[in-house]
């Protein structure tokens, strides 16, 4: 049976505006299954994306529990939180981040750059990344020489060379056409699917979560399903 990579136990966060008080997320419990490849769907503002950003330890709750790997992950200090997230967490955004004048093997580089490895060691895990997505042959290439399909493909290597154990992703086929979007979910669900990673995607595109082998559902700050 496969063991559940994150546990989440009657998760709430408030934020405050003004003085009104907004809840995004109210008493969500849920599992996550270790190599799952899980969607997020719900409407715009539903609490989807903040959920993501808890499970990421980029935000923090205001009451429950979000355990990643059996570690509680909103009792870390901030460079705890900064050290655990380089080493477990590999993050997908909808822009796809890149700095315009580095080439793809140094975008995807960047990371390792915070770690002990040798230059020979990050050369062999950017090569390894960038091959996984079939981008080998575009290292040396800069992002304004890559279509936005490649663009996010360099971002997919760049979230995977630090060999996280989980792979979260917001919208990230949100800037694509549709081929290039099948392209990179492919590749997100190859990553569940071959190589155990474990994905959590935020989408609201039922197509998108099609890729999945699971999906949640939110609506206001609530599980639906």
């Amino acid at each position: 049976m496969t063991e559940n990579i994150v546990t989440i136990r009657s998760l709430s966060k408030i934020y405050q505006q003004g003085e009104i008080n907004v809840t995004a997320l109210n008493n969500i419990s849920v599992d996550i299954r270790s190599g799952e490849f899980l969607t997020l769907m719900g409407p715009s503002g539903s609490g989807k994306s903040t959920l993501l950003h808890i499970i990421a330890g980029v935000d923090r709750p205001t009451s429950g529990e979000c355990r990643v790997q059996g570690i509680d992950v909103a009792r870390l200090n901030e460079s705890q939180l900064a050290d655990w997230r380089n080493q477990n967490v590999g993050f997908v955004f909808q822009t796809f981040n890149l700095i315009p004048v580095l080439t793809a093997y140094e975008n995807v580089e960047l990371p390792l750059l915070l770690t002990r490895l040798s230059r020979k060691q990050r050369r062999h895990q950017v090569n390894t990344a960038l091959d996984l997505v079939g981008l080998g042959d575009r290292t040396h290439h800069l992002p304004r020489q890559l279509s936005g399909g490649q663009e996010q493909r360099v971002a997919i290597a760049r979230a995977l060379v630090t060999s996280p154990s989980l792979v979260v992703a917001d919208e990230p086929t949100g800037n694509l056409d549709s081929h290039s979007a099948q392209e990179v979910l492919g590749i997100l669900q190859t990553l569940s699917k071959t190589a155990g990673k474990t994905v959590i995607m935020v989408t609201h595109d039922p197509k998108a979560a099609a890729f999945g082998s699971r999906s949640i559902h939110l609506e206001k700050g609530e599980l639906t399903n």
